[in-house]
């Protein structure tokens, strides 16, 4: 009786089997893989692991991206110093930048930009330009010039009149657009417009925008096509919380809070803006009224920022560039 039970076991067991392969063999294939929890390639502290550490990621990155010619593709890669561009007052913490050369000696320039402000194509220029000048040591003929390369990653968007979100700026003859000089060239990419399923170009171009605005610390799965692709596969492994240190998260979580006070920054700024033009509208009469009543409401939005600021626990020093407040009107609010 006992044998006869484990027979009837191992019958059951086969038939199992049986059925579990058929169905590994037959079922659909899964369009996600579930993976641990990820960090957003746009923060500092991830988008220069990827990209400032893994030359190999950083030439798939622009080949895929940028405009250059089918036989002027980028074979390698060699990491330059960042140029000590200028920080755009008050927003230092949202511009990550990296800097190298190809097999030709052009120079790529990749920055990407959390919160657009007006100025920064204008430090995208200034970068792009004093690249291209320092290439020349005193003495050296022109001929030694090699093209520079910008490219700048956009969180946010700038040009709110236009669906388009690829923008390519060179220097070109004004009656013959199709005469323009190759050695400095801008491209900014506003990837909360970019959408795949409305784009038609190459597979890796697509693939990486998408690795770059859809991955972030809420995303679970990602998609099977992504790691297809060798050099994406490795982003995305670089981009788990598992390949960081304790140091490093604390960086990480650090930038976004700086990133949150930068955006309350700017909301004040822009709210200031509006109520001084509003009271400029205002009939002549009541100019003394119209200018106090502006006083005060940018005081109070340097105070609100402030309080921020003091939260986070940010320098005085950084707190009266940031606000324009005086140390006592600073330490009055630290002590309410």
């Amino acid at each position: 009786m006992l044998s006869d039970d484990i027979h009837l076991k191992k019958i059951h067991s086969r038939i199992f089997i049986f059925f579990e392969l058929q169905y590994l063999k037959f079922k659909p294939p899964r369009s996600f893989i579930n993976m641990s929890r990820y960090l957003d390639p746009k923060a500092d502290v991830v988008f220069k692991k990827i990209f400032g550490q893994h030359p190999h990621l950083l030439k798939s990155f622009l080949n895929a991206l940028l405009p250059l010619p089918v036989d002027g593709q980028i074979e390698s890669l060699e990491y330059l110093p960042s140029e000590q561009v200028p920080q755009i007052p008050g927003f230092k913490y949202t511009v990550v930048d990296v800097k190298c050369k190809d097999q030709y000696g052009r120079v790529f320039i990749v920055e990407m930009q959390i919160q657009w402000i007006e100025t920064f194509v204008q430090r995208m220029l200034f970068g792009t330009s004093t690249a291209y000048v320092r290439q020349l040591g005193k003495g050296d003929d022109y001929h030694l010039l090699r093209p520079v390369y910008g490219l700048g990653l956009l969180a946010s968007t700038f040009d709110k009149d236009s669906s388009d979100w690829y923008h390519h700026y060179r220097l070109a003859k004004v009656d013959k657009a199709h005469q323009y000089l190759k050695d400095l060239q801008m491209i900014i990419i506003e990837l909360p417009k970019f959408k795949a399923n409305t784009f038609s170009d190459k597979k890796l171009k697509v693939l990486w925008l998408r690795f770059m605005s859809e991955l972030n610390a809420n995303t679970r799965e990602v998609p099977v096509e992504w790691l297809e692709v060798p050099e994406i596969k490795e982003a995305v492994e670089l981009s788990q919380e598992a390949a960081y240190s304790a140091a490093e998260l604390d960086a990480y979580d650090r930038y976004w809070d700086a990133v949150s006070t930068e955006k309350t920054l700017i909301t004040g700024k822009l709210a200031e803006g509006r109520l001084e033009g509003r009271e400029e509208g205002r009939l002549e009469g009541r100019e003394e009224g119209r200018l106090e009543g502006r006083e005060e409401g940018r005081l109070r939005t340097q105070q609100f920022i402030a309080r921020k600021l003091l939260a986070k626990n940010v320098s005085i020093n950084e707190i009266i560039a940031l606000t324009e407040l005086s140390i006592e009107e600073i330490n009055a609010l630290k002590n309410e």
